[in-house]
């Protein structure tokens, strides 16, 4: 992680709002349903599948929550009508969380009821370590009733092996990805190293339990040590997918899709851009790298 990425992270928030949006806009679809859905079909024309989030986590209010729901409604409904290759992902902050668990979950289980009627799936992001134990009880609350449901895992965080082997008894649909949240060093893993020998880890719990694994890396040697389990335990391409960000190592995508493997890309939109462009900047440095570079090049 070079010092360059980390000065450029540090400072995008005393940037001027447009100098933001020009570093981060390869990185999010628009603002509008529209931009998102078109972006989604740009994905799939090269090969790849997408999963789409609605920006805005940490409402403050059930009528916040509310419009959330009310705006994923809308893009189920447009993924199929469009006919295009696309699921969703939810952050449960922006539909209630902590205003009403039982508000939430009903937004969420009636999400997961539109989406089972045209064929979709409903993907719950895990947020930070706060509500790591909420959201996977939600999810096991709801997960006998709604099968087009699954989680996310991180790999830094050390409980994260107890709860993949958890849901490798229920052959989950798991998402699994490092982690981004800035947490405690007694809760989570700092080392480089050790976050991607978890993620190893926790990879071969999931797969070895028949859970299918959506692979969320950019990590080239967690990409070979995924393609080397997927190998040794002889998986078909439906067995599992890899996932990747809109906008980064696009080549390593291509590389994954012509190989023969899904790949689903992460595709966020919406009029909260600013707030998220941010915290995925600043905690990751070296994405800020890249863009700013390419940003003086140009």
């Amino acid at each position: 992680m070079s010092l360059f990425g980390k000065a450029v992270a540090s400072a995008l928030p005393a940037m001027p709002r447009r100098l933001v949006h020009s570093v981060a806009k390869r990185y999010i679809a628009g603002e509008t349903v529209e931009s998102a859905l078109d972006c989604v079909e740009r994905l799939n024309e090269q090969g790849a599948a997408a999963t789409v989030d609605v920006l805005g986590e940490n409402i403050e209010t059930l009528d916040q929550a509310q419009a959330t729901h009310d705006e994923y409604a809308t893009l189920l409904a447009s993924l199929d009508e469009r006919g295009l290759d696309g699921n969703v992902s939810i952050k449960l902050t922006a539909l209630g969380l902590h205003q009403s668990v039982e508000a939430c979950e009903g937004h969420v289980r009636s999400l997961c009821t539109i989406a089972a009627e045209r064929d979709n799936f409903i993907r719950i992001d895990m947020e930070d370590s706060s509500i790591t134990q909420a959201t996977l009880d939600l999810y096991d609350r709801l997960r006998a009733e709604h099968e087009n449901l699954g989680p996310v895992l991180q790999a830094y965080l050390r409980r994260t092996n107890a709860d993949a082997r958890k849901l490798a008894e229920h052959q989950a649909s798991v998402r699994l990805c490092k982690g981004i949240y800035i947490e405690p060093r007694a809760i989570a893993w700092r080392d480089r190293t050790a976050v991607q020998k978890n993620f190893v880890r926790v990879l071969r719990t999931l797969l070895e339990g028949g859970c299918y694994v959506g692979i969320a890396t950019h990590d080239e040697l967690l990409v070979y040590e995924a393609l080397a389990l997927v190998e040794d335990l002889e998986l078909a391409p439906e067995d599992y997918e890899f996932q990747m960000l809109l906008g980064v190592d696009e080549e390593m995508r291509k590389i994954l899709i012509d190989g023969g493997h899904r790949m689903r890309v992460y595709v966020p939109y919406g009029a909260s851009w600013y707030d998220y462009s941010l915290r995925r900047l600043k905690e990751n440095p070296e994405i800020a790298t890249h863009v700013a570079k390419a940003t003086l090049k140009r």
